[in-house]
């Protein structure tokens, strides 16, 4: 196993993180035998990480279950999120953040992450609730190690929400087809750039960049690589990067542990030669052959007068085709924000033109914006984004 360093605190980090998230389920419920097996496998074999959520059903308890049985709570890392959008009074915090320790069976968190951030005025909210003086006083008696945030917004946010607060370290969705989406590739070196650890979730978009890389991609990889993989290529390219920290994996099945823990056993930075990078710039070539609307995510066309992330919605509208309607709905829902007080649909643009003045690829934008709604706000959508909201509240 590999391993980087966490330059805010020093910890060495392993290179592959263990994401909670996708545990095995037998009859909709968490296997924990199996789960347990893989826990105990990657901890073995150096995996230091581990990612969980306060969102993810039962996910919490069992990893404190395990990692209690296992005895080694102590031995590892535990990554675990605040619901901040559920937080509507200061009392909050503390509520869900005992709760998560007793689920947990700790005392302590080592990487405590705010969930979901997809606008920079949720910090604000959070701010007026009183979280920094919580953050401070939770850190001065240790039981909170880090503080960082999960991001799901514009690159533009992302930029503020790094620059509003002393944070240790940062999550973020990145992949080789995902360079300009969210905070993207910009994103990743201004964080590095401040000394931030980064997190990367969805390194193969869920398993999309495994099962659903076009024929003729997978081609290229094996001329490339005799014997290679999609998630060899999707996994190393990451690693490849200096500026990544950790990779969470989603690993329910041995087969993807044991080939996952072999790739971090050589995954070091600048690993890639001029074939693997050319190899690389082919694969994204065919991906973006299919793409329907020729955005590079330059977020020239940003700030929207009504908000609304642009180049996000267009990622979301192209992914729908490339890779699948429901992995493009769920890219869709976290750009609008729709879980959030105020979320920005494709439908809500107002025509100004603004934006058009301004794209560099001379994108007739409000009209894709209305393709947008017609392939991604299904009916029903805005009104599910309301119901949510509403439970939200009440949780």
């Amino acid at each position: 196993m590999q391993y980087r360093e966490d330059r805010k605190s020093g910890n060495q980090l392993s290179v592959l993180g263990f994401g909670c998230m996708r545990f095995p389920t037998a009859m909709g419920r968490i296997d924990k035998e199996k789960s347990k097996a893989l826990v105990r496998q990657a901890y073995e074999s150096g995996v230091n990480y581990f990612d969980t959520a306060y969102l993810y059903p039962g996910n919490e308890e069992m990893v404190g279950i395990i990692l209690e049985e296992l005895g080694i709570r102590e031995k590892v890392y535990i990554a675990t999120k605040l619901p901040q959008t559920m937080c509507h009074g200061s009392e909050a915090f503390d509520t869900f953040f005992e709760e998560q320790k007793r689920r947990l069976r700790t005392d302590y968190v080592d990487y405590y992450l705010l969930h979901n951030v997809s606008e920079f005025k949720q910090w604000k909210h959070l701010q007026e609730l009183g979280i920094e003086d919580w953050i401070a006083q939770k850190k001065a008696n240790g039981e909170i190690r880090q503080i960082g945030f999960s991001y799901h917004g514009s690159q533009q946010d992302f930029i503020s929400m790094i620059d509003a607060y002393d944070w240790d370290f940062v999550q973020i969705q990145y992949n080789y087809i995902n360079i300009n989406y969210q905070a993207g590739m910009a994103g990743l070196k201004y964080a590095a750039g401040k000394n931030l650890p980064v997190i990367i979730m969805e390194p193969l978009l869920g398993g999309k960049l495994v099962n659903g890389v076009p024929e003729e991609a997978v081609k290229i990889m094996k001329a490339a690589q005799p014997g290679s993989t999609p998630a060899q290529w999707g996994l190393n390219w990451l690693w490849n990067q200096p500026e990544v920290t950790v990779i969470l994996s989603g690993m329910n099945e041995t087969a993807q542990l044991d080939e996952n823990i072999e790739l971090a056993g050589a995954a070091v930075p600048e690993m890639f030669g001029e074939q693997e990078e050319a190899t690389i710039e082919q694969v994204i070539e065919i991906f973006n052959a299919g793409y329907k609307i020729r955005c590079t995510g330059c977020n020239y066309c940003m700030p929207c007068p009504k908000n609304i992330n642009i180049p996000a919605c267009f990622a979301a509208y192209n992914t729908s085709y490339v890779i699948g309607w429901k992995t493009a709905e769920m890219q869709y829902m976290n750009a609008v924000g729709v879980v959030g007080d105020n979320p920005r649909f494709a439908s809500d643009c107002i025509r100004c033109g603004k934006c058009e003045r301004h794209c560099p690829q001379g994108i007739e934008i409000r009209k894709e914006l209305q393709a947008v709604k017609r392939r991604l706000e299904i009916p029903g959508t805005k009104t599910a984004g309301k119901i949510a909201r509403l439970i939200m509240r009440k949780k």
